[in-house]
């Protein structure tokens, strides 16, 4: 068991709270805290597993703060959310069976891939729906969706990213967009997180840390959302995407 002092779980708590902040309004806060994780001595697959416990706090927070606010579509959320949740058991398992060496290359490739992805434009290719969906759009954000939990139960990071992506199909605005985000995300991450504590691959102290930070980050990041719109968060969007680039590169 790997011992945490006084200052790791205050840059544990700090970094979660960047974190929680981050993925409430769009994506990637976890591009931060799994490296974190590791620079501190966990094996970077405990890491990954770990991490879910800061993303499980914040996206409940998140979650209903933003539902308080009446900006949850929620039965549009349950039907997406369950190809997201299975996808996210088959990716979970992956990621138990997988060496801490793999582990890392996977991560360094899905960043980069996660970084590019996410200055794609979708909404110029694919029209908005109007009215109700389609049998062929509601097949293609199912496949979608559970790509999305497949990538999410593996690495979970920058899947933020894919979810506001897939929206475009939704007609959802990007406030609708960021609350039915963090439902998904807390779905597949309850899935993730206990698959992850049966295999004994989570470590309570730091995920705990980064738990409470993220709390107060997700808390802080809904209030932005409703308060800024739509602007604000494509702002904070290209904003996230361009630290990440840097990020990339500086690593």
């Amino acid at each position: 068991m790997q011992e945490f002092s006084v200052l790791n779980i205050f840059l544990l708590v700090l970094g979660g709270g960047l974190a929680g902040f981050i993925n409430t309004l769009a994506g990637g806060g976890s591009f931060l805290t799994i490296p974190l994780l590791i620079f501190m001595g966990l094996p970077p697959t405990v890491a990954n597993a770990t991490n879910r416990l800061g993303v499980f706090m914040q996206s409940l927070t998140a979650t209903r703060q933003l539902h308080s606010h009446g900006v949850f579509p929620v039965r549009f959320s349950l039907i997406i959310a369950i190809p997201a949740v299975l996808g996210s058991v088959l990716g979970t398992y992956g990621a138990l069976v997988i060496s801490d060496d793999a582990f890392k290359k996977y991560l360094a490739v899905f960043m980069v891939l996660m970084t590019l992805s996410t200055f794609l434009k979708p909404s110029a290719i694919l029209p908005r729906p109007v009215g109700n969906y389609s049998l062929r759009r509601w097949a293609l954000l199912w496949l979608l969706f559970f790509g999305v939990g497949l990538y999410g139960g593996f690495i979970q990071a920058g899947v933020g990213f894919l979810i506001i992506a897939a929206m475009v199909l939704t007609g959802y605005d990007l406030v609708a967009g960021s609350a039915t985000k963090s439902f998904v995300i807390f779905l597949l991450t309850c899935v993730s997180l206990a698959i992850f504590w049966a295999g004994g691959k989570v470590q309570v102290v730091p995920g705990v840390a980064l738990g409470a930070g993220s709390m107060l980050g997700a808390f802080i990041g809904s209030h932005v959302t409703i308060t800024k719109g739509n602007d604000f968060i494509r702002k904070f969007v290209v904003a996230m995407v361009i630290l990440s680039a840097i990020f990339l590169l500086v690593k």
